[in-house]
């Protein structure tokens, strides 16, 4: 199996998270502003079945293309972090993804369309 650019894998997450109506979806490219990782996927549910749903599709999806992350937060599911080496997806209930605020601390990172990912 060939192996997939961070890009790739990146648009593999979002496609997955978008199948199971993650709302609002943010990808922040990191490249050359952090070693972290390439891109951030940074995506809110709307309950717990719902952050859990949108991670098992992600898992599943890279899986088939030959990428295990490494996962933590599943079981409170206020945030589920996918450490996939060179993608980081962030999967959040509303109140906890507004209390983190990633995007403000990320805000170096260059926000990006799903398009922009080849």
């Amino acid at each position: 199996m060939a192996q997939l650019t961070a890009a790739q894998k990146a648009k593999i997450a979002y496609l997955a998270l978008d199948d199971k109506k993650a709302e609002d979806v943010r990808i922040i490219s990191l490249t050359g502003i952090s070693t972290l990782a390439d891109y951030f996927l940074i995506a809110s549910g709307n309950n717990v079945n719902h952050v859990q749903a949108m991670v098992d599709e992600v898992e599943e999806k890279l899986g088939r293309a030959g990428y295990e992350a490494r996962i933590e937060g599943y079981q409170t599911a206020g945030w589920i972090l996918m450490d996939f080496g060179d993608i980081v997806v962030h999967v959040f209930s509303k109140d906890d993804r507004l209390f983190y605020d990633l995007e403000r601390i990320w805000r170096d990172g260059k926000s990006i369309s799903p398009e922009d990912l080849q």
